[in-house]
């Protein structure tokens, strides 16, 4: 649907729910740019990953879409990778960049295969990811965690978003799979594909505790913070010596981890 449409307005116009869960034949692609303007700051700055010296570091976006938040990113830093499964994203996210941010500063890398970054190892000092681990297979998702240790730079920051557990999984999972499944059925495919409902059904395809992303990489970075709503309260276990910290703008369903990489020696 992306592909099909003449301009960045019509993209957000028709396909806007895809990427900030808006719709509407009056929005545009200002608008669409505002909603990551206001966020951008609002993690970089909560999580403590902004520097005085933001215009000479390097971030990873790992599933930036058309640039909502991208645009941002390239105003406050040097480098800014942008990693997105679908070349058509990756080109209007250029698109929107080069209206509303630093088209200099961009680098767009396709994730072919949904898991590896065509990226030289430790060049990242911040790789970030909002809602977009969620979406990938759990294979996939992990893969994606050690990419970003392994793109960052000893004492670079990652900041990574995961949806939690909650009782309307009992459902949404199942679901999701049923519906990936009819997108390889030759005509129900396209047809669903098109379908919001449909496709966020799809989308629903993993889900991580903290403890099954941190165990894995423990040893291999330090001051790690989980961050969550004000309203959970259920206790986390098997996160070592985690901090556990809140913020307003997590939503109840989501948790994110942050965490500075240790040298390889």
């Amino acid at each position: 649907m992306t592909d099909r449409q003449t301009s960045a307005d019509e993209v957000v116009q028709t396909t806007g729910w895809v990427f900030n869960n808006e719709t509407g034949g009056t929005l545009t692609l200002a608008d669409f740019v505002k909603t990551g303007d206001s966020e951008v700051p609002t993690y970089l700055d909560g999580f403590g990953l902004s520097s005085d010296d933001d215009a000479n570091r390097t971030l990873v976006e790992i599933g930036s879409g058309i640039g909502r938040m991208t645009c941002a990113f390239t105003r406050r830093f040097g480098t800014v990778y942008a990693c997105d499964l679908d070349a058509g994203f990756l080109e209007r996210c250029r698109e929107a960049v080069a209206i509303y941010g630093l088209v200099d500063r961009l680098r767009t890398i396709q994730v072919a295969d949904g898991h590896t970054l065509d990226i030289a190892d430790h060049v990242a000092d911040v790789v970030f990811s909002y809602i977009t681990l969620q979406h990938c297979d759990r294979s996939d998702a992990l893969a994606l965690i050690e990419e970003s240790l392994r793109v960052a730079r000893p004492g670079g920051t990652i900041a990574l978003n995961f949806r939690s557990r909650s009782w309307s999984d009992v459902f949404l999972l199942p679901l999701g799979s049923v519906v990936r499944a009819g997108f390889s059925v030759p005509g129900l495919g396209a047809w669903l594909s098109r379908r919001r409902l449909a496709t966020r059904l799809a989308w629903q395809a993993n889900r991580l505790d903290p403890h099954q992303v941190l165990q894995p990489i423990a040893h291999r970075v330090s001051d790690v913070a989980i961050w969550r709503n004000q309203t959970k309260t259920t206790p986390i276990w098997g996160i070592g010596d985690a901090d556990l910290r809140y913020i307003s703008t997590v939503g109840p369903t989501h948790w994110w981890v942050t965490a500075n990489v240790k040298s390889a020696g």
